[in-house]
């Protein structure tokens, strides 16, 4: 329970700011943007897979903010801690081991995904009466926040100004967000760029998260998305470890 502490540290700063209209907003102002544009917009006459556009857009539109939050809360946090605070030396030179720094962080940035999240779901809920409660859907949204808080560690330790983090979102999330299912299938793309996006893993939460019935492609993002997760732990870890600025 060694990252307990640190955990404890990022949900009572946390605490402060769920109360505050700006921050609900921010979290919720860009998915309700697309659920209102694309969904009960322009897709409102357009079928996906059998399957109205809204149904398909809604757990894509999740998984998307679930990515945003989980991510972006962790590696601007970390980032402005290391260069401008100089709190995260404390955590380095107190008793407390690398990995639980890490996990400590990354459950932090958890909580962060997943009750934006939830605010997309309950709103989604209450513009289409659309609510998904399927054990895929849970796996998914768990997995795609752990692994996205994970790599939001990784940018956090490697960045070196605040401006990095906005570089790194650039190149990574925000791609990320348009090509990997969330709009549109992924079979849609053109032949090249479907090549690069299927290794992705937001792709691969996409996938998992619209599944009702396990089958070889359930396994295979499912493989995929633990691949990834295990990755951005060790490599996050690896990188606090050699912290010594």
């Amino acid at each position: 329970m060694s990252w307990y502490p640190v955990f404890l540290r990022e949900m009572l700063l946390f605490r402060r700011k769920l109360f505050r209209v700006g921050y609900l907003f921010s979290a919720m102002v860009v998915p309700m943007i697309y659920l209102v544009t694309f969904g009960l917009g322009l897709g409102r006459n357009i079928d996906v897979g059998g399957m109205s556009y809204v149904a398909y857009l809604l757990p894509g539109l999740v998984a998307m903010s679930s990515m945003n939050n989980s991510y972006s809360w962790v590696s601007s946090a970390l980032t402005l801690n290391r260069h401008y605070f100089k709190t995260f030396q404390v955590f380095v030179l107190a008793p407390v081991s690398p990995s639980a720094i890490m996990l400590g962080e990354v459950f932090a940035g958890m909580v962060k995904g997943l009750f934006a999240s939830l605010l997309i779901i309950c709103t989604g809920f209450l513009f289409t009466g659309m609510f998904v409660t399927t054990l895929f859907f849970l796996v998914a949204l768990f997995l795609n926040c752990f692994l996205f808080a994970s790599l939001g560690v990784i940018t956090g330790m490697l960045a070196k100004s605040h401006e990095d983090t906005s570089t790194y979102n650039n190149f990574f999330i925000l791609p990320m967000a348009f090509f990997c299912g969330t709009f549109i299938p992924v079979d849609r793309l053109p032949a090249i760029l479907k090549a690069i996006v299927s290794i992705l893993p937001l792709t691969h939460t996409n996938i998992l998260i619209r599944k009702e019935l396990f089958d070889g492609e359930c396994l295979l993002s499912l493989t995929v998305l633990l691949f990834y997760t295990v990755l951005f732990f060790i490599l996050g870890t690896w990188l606090i470890n050699r912290y010594s600025e």
